[in-house]
């Protein structure tokens, strides 16, 4: 008969059990810090942009209906002696007024046919 070598048990060391919970409670310990930093940098920002958005409120003027400046009165018309270049620019500034929204298209067209004499 032949002898069967003794299988040896597989030994293992006293603080494996120890070791792996050390480890796995370190990850977790890890993990719960770095989400609770998250959180606070998220509180953060929150707090930075509501103190910003009270800063604006605060210094911005009371919001009131734009008040439009009274429309000004067209150029008078050119005189006979006029050079062509004052025209010009008349026309221009009339132009550049339109341009701002201070005259309207209306305006505009009455102020240019007062200074093209039609």
């Amino acid at each position: 008969m032949r002898r069967r070598p003794l299988a040896r048990p597989v030994v293992r060391p006293a603080g494996a059990p120890l070791l792996r919970g050390a480890l796995v409670g370190g990850v977790a310990y890890a993990a719960g810090r770095s989400a609770a930093k998250a959180s606070r940098r998220e509180q953060d920002q929150e707090q930075a942009i509501a103190d910003l958005q009270y800063q604006q409120a605060s210094q911005a003027p009371p919001r009131t209906a734009p008040v439009a400046p009274p429309p000004q009165a067209p150029a008078a018309p050119p005189s006979g002696g006029q050079a062509a270049g004052g025209l010009t620019e008349q026309l221009a500034q009339l132009g550049e007024l339109a341009r701002q929204g201070v005259l309207t298209p209306e305006e505009f067209a009455v102020a240019k046919a007062r200074l093209l004499g039609g």
